[in-house]
């Protein structure tokens, strides 16, 4: 059993944002964590007992499920898809904004009422979410598990509309393609494994807090 503190963090987007959050809550990763030539993934911090590790925005969530990371900073899109029971996220770090949404071709957009659908087939990277959400509203979803690129499925004839992250629209315009449906407001959170939770409170308890102060959360 591991007795150091692994934390993951998201490459991607979110880092950005994320870094100086860690900063506030007083985290520094060592150098060799900026260094764009370095290939390793696990990295001390200034903090004795506490390591950080760099992984895929979609496998934070699962890393910290699995208990490989006690803590960890993961978008609630992710947590919504995978539902891991393993995880407890006590706080919005209020960063990361965007929406999950329902997104289709300009001139099919024209004529359409998502009211009316009964049935959609959709290019996604969120298949459980995307099929949770249609069917609460008693429409059948068949997904087409994609893991980027969603927007050329409308255009090459894969599905009529696709379910991804939108920020500023712009990839969408400029694909030919606008938004008819917002499943949910996304922003990144905080989370613990909740065995590591139990077995470590009196190391992870003031990290939690620390965080919540850090992004200025109640």
């Amino acid at each position: 059993m591991k007795t150091e503190l692994v934390f993951a963090i998201p490459k991607g987007r979110i880092l950005a944002e994320a870094l100086p959050l860690l900063a506030r809550a007083g985290i520094a990763p060592e150098p060799a964590f900026s260094d764009d030539s370095s290939r390793a993934l696990q990295f001390a911090t200034n903090v004795p007992g506490l390591s950080i590790i760099r992984v895929r925005a979609f496998d934070v969530a699962t890393f910290v499920a699995h208990g490989a990371a006690d803590l960890g900073i993961s978008g609630n899109d992710v947590l919504m898809e995978f539902a891991y029971s393993e995880i407890y996220a006590p706080v919005d770090l209020g960063i990361g904004h965007c929406r999950l949404s329902v997104a289709e071709p300009a001139e099919m957009a024209a004529g359409d009422d998502p009211r009316s659908w009964s049935h959609v087939r959709v290019a996604t990277k969120y298949p459980n979410l995307t099929s949770r959400h249609f069917a609460a509203r008693g429409v059948q979803a068949e997904c087409v598990k994609l893991n980027g690129a969603m927007e050329l499925a409308p255009r090459l004839g894969l599905t009529q509309r696709i379910v991804d992250l939108v920020s500023s629209g712009r990839t969408l315009k400029e694909n030919g393609l606008v938004e008819v449906e917002k499943i949910t407001e996304v922003t990144s959170r905080l989370i613990v494994n909740r065995a590591a939770f139990k077995t470590k409170a009196a190391a992870i308890a003031p990290w939690i807090e620390r965080f919540r102060e850090a992004a200025g959360a109640d």
